[in-house]
Formats: structure tokens, sequence, C-alpha cells
């Protein structure tokens, strides 16, 4: 109860920094709109609905997988003000509950774009879905964890780094690519109509304990690393 407790508190604090700041949400936001009416302009989705189809969900997870990184850079730049971070690495509560309400409150924020995005990329890209919708209410979870635990982890591990904001995506992309395949096929399958939920689903949730619980195990060293 007391770890819930503190994992809480941490991702409070987040989600408050974020209210009056809105820097990670303001830029993700820009971003994946940015990417979303480019790609639409490149061609002409009304022309090619099938087309669109098909291409719609690695287009979809490409914007927020590099959206996704200036919120996860931001997260930590923000415990770097007045040693926070120090105060961090003294502290009695455990390393993990504050890799847990970092992981979470980036979730959080990365879901807000994913739901401002949608009636967007549905308009600019014509999209009337072929599969069940209900299927993307369990896969857009799942994979967008996949990109936030790796992405808290890795930024943490390049806060002593001089160049962290290329050391970030230099390590989360290659590492996520089993997951971007699960989530981008599982995402054009429901588009498309040519679904199968058993597969990928099952591979991004045994890519999500696999990680999850190895960010967990490996955080402390990481924290308390010079």
């Amino acid at each position: 109860m007391i770890y819930l407790r503190t994992v809480w508190l941490h991702l409070r604090k987040d989600l408050r920094l974020e209210w009056r700041s809105r820097d990670a949400i303001a830029g993700m936001l820009f971003f994946t709109l940015l990417v979303t009416v480019v790609f639409a302009m490149a061609f002409d989705p009304t022309g090619f609905p099938t087309l669109a189809r098909q291409m719609s969900g690695g287009l979809l997870w490409v914007g927020l997988l590099f959206a996704a990184t200036t919120a996860l850079n931001i997260s930590w730049e923000r415990e770097r003000r007045n040693q926070v971070l120090d105060a961090h690495r003294m502290s009695a509560s455990p390393a993990s509950a504050l890799f847990l309400g970092k992981a979470l409150a980036n979730l959080i924020f990365v879901s807000v774009i994913e739901l401002a995005l949608a009636p967007v990329f549905a308009v600019f890209y014509n999209l009337h879905p072929l599969g069940e919708v209900r299927w993307l209410l369990l896969i857009l979870p799942l994979g967008t964890w996949a990109i936030v635990v790796n992405g808290t982890f890795f930024a943490a591990l390049g806060l002593n780094s001089r160049n962290r904001e290329l050391m970030l995506p230099a390590a989360l992309f290659p590492i996520s690519i089993p997951a971007l395949l699960g989530v981008v096929q599982a995402t054009t399958g429901v588009i498309t109509g040519d679904f199968e939920p058993q597969l990928w689903i099952r591979m991004l949730l045994g890519f999500d304990v696999i990680f999850t619980t190895a960010c967990i195990l490996l955080f402390p060293t990481v924290l308390h690393a010079e």
C-alpha cells in the first residue's frame, strides 16, 4: 500500500507540473499534427482509400513514436532542476516507484495525444475501419506502454550524457522494433478488416511484461549511477 501511494505521489506531481506548463503535450501535439498533414499532402488518401488504410497504421505510430521522445526527454529534465534528482537518490522510497510514476505519467500524456489525434487522422485520411474498432481499446494502450516504459528508462539512462537528446531515439527505436511491428500490424489489421488479434496482442503483452520487469529491476542502478 505504501509503495502504491509513493507511485501515486510521483504520478500526481508530474501531472500537476504538466498541467501548469503543458510543455510535453503541446510539443507532441504539434509534432503529430505536422506529420499527419505532411503525409496527407504527400498523397491523396481520398483517391486511394485502400492504400490509405494500409498505410495509416504505420504513419500513426511513426508520428507517435517520434512525438513521444519529446515528452520523455522533458519529463526527466524537470527532475534535474534544483537538484531534485539528488533528493530522489537520498530518499528512502523505492527507486522503482519513481520510475513507475514517471512512466504512468508519460503514458497518460501520450494517450491524450492519441485521443486528440484519432478524429483528425480519420478526417485527413478518410478512414472507415473495416474491422472491429473495439480491439483498438486494447491495442493502443499495449503499444503505447511498450514505447513509454522503454523510453522512460532510456531517457533516465542518458541523463548524464552530453547528447542525451540523440541517445534516447538511438536506443529506443531499435529495441522497440518488435513492439512497433506488432502494434502497426494490429492497428492496420483493424482498419483494413484483416486482423489476427491473438497473434499480435500476445506479442505486445509479452513484450510489455518482459521489458517492464527489466526496467523496474534495473532502474535503481541507473538512478544511483554517477
